[in-house]
């Protein structure tokens, strides 16, 4: 029983943690709606993805939101871009956001 109880606070604590750090180069990308990059160069769409639970516990939503930002800014950078913006919903640990350069 005492086995099951230290699995499930585990499983508890590690789905409150971000795991997807921004990258030295994604901290050069933002986040924006599309009002703000009109006038902006759309380079590509990435789609990116993370774990949405731990074992039978779903993780903290707005945890996952925050990975897939931060992966997207990190794939962002790779590309040249300096903006992402979310073109889809999250849905399962994934969201596809679209690339701009705007600088």
């Amino acid at each position: 029983m005492k086995s099951l109880l230290f699995v499930v606070a585990i499983a508890t604590l590690s789905s409150a943690c971000t795991w997807v750090k921004v990258s030295d180069n994604g901290t050069g990308v933002a986040v924006a709606n599309m009002a703000n990059v009109r006038n902006c160069e759309k380079l590509r769409n990435v789609n990116v993805k993370v774990k949405a639970s731990v074992g039978p516990i779903d993780r903290n939503a707005d945890k996952v939101a925050t990975e897939l930002a931060n992966l997207a800014r990190n794939e962002a950078a790779s590309f040249g871009g300096d903006t992402v913006v979310p073109t889809s919903s999250v849905e399962n640990g994934s969201q596809t956001f679209a690339v701009y350069k705007c600088k």
